[in-house]
């Protein structure tokens, strides 16, 4: 019966010191976890402040580019306005001067003359050498001297179409002064009459061909 009793307490005891453990351990690793949650609810909530910081300074830098691109805009706007009052400028001027000129050489390059071919802009050896002419009249008055080319077609076709027939021509007589004579582009104006202005009637072979023509004219 001793032995019985003994053995009971001996159970108890043990059975005692093993709860007593096992609490002992529990509260060991909840301490650990609860450390550990600790830790990493800190360093959450400090890339919290990190990152509302970083959005800040982003804002102000988006900001700042804001600034710069309207600073920008509004200098290339100032410099459009200022390019196009002096362009309207140089041009106003040359207008007045060319109103104060007179006609002092005409050249005309007409189809029948075997100069511009029908619907063509392109510039024949005749026409060339006629130009050529031009050039050193232009060159004998070096000093204000104007270029006024004008381009004319017959009235056969869209009146849009000869309007841009007639200008090209005129373009290809411009540009062939200022490649080969080097005459300043701001010494010559081009225009198109188109079918208007006709030079002979339009009801004849011969007479539209009289009307496909460029008119060069030096002002002085």
């Amino acid at each position: 019966m001793r032995k019985l009793v003994l053995a009971c307490s001996v159970v108890a005891l043990a059975a005692s010191s093993t709860a007593c453990a096992t609490k002992g351990f529990v509260r060991t690793r909840v301490g650990e976890v609860n450390d550990k949650v600790e830790t990493v609810s800190k360093s959450l909530e400090e890339t919290q402040e990190r990152t509302r910081q970083n959005e800040a300074r982003i804002g102000e830098v988006d900001q700042k580019v804001a600034q710069v691109d309207q600073k920008a805009v509004a200098a290339n706007t100032a410099a459009t306005e200022a390019r196009s009052a002096a362009d309207a400028a140089a041009n106003k001027a040359d207008a007045v001067e060319k109103a104060t000129k007179r006609i002092v050489y005409e050249v005309t390059l007409s189809e029948d003359q075997g100069n511009f071919k029908f619907g063509k802009a392109l510039l024949p050896d005749e026409a060339k050498a006629r130009i050529d002419e031009v050039a050193q009249q232009l060159k004998s008055n070096p000093n204000g001297a104007f270029i006024e080319v004008e381009g004319y077609t017959d009235n056969v076709g869209a009146k849009t179409y000869n309007e841009k027939l007639g200008l090209d021509r005129a373009e290809s007589v411009k540009r062939y002064l200022y490649e080969q004579h080097q005459i300043p582009l701001h010494r010559i104006s081009v225009i198109s009459y188109g079918p208007e202005k006709p030079i002979a009637p339009n009801n004849t072979k011969a007479g539209r061909a009289k009307n496909r023509r460029v008119v060069i004219k030096v002002l002085v």
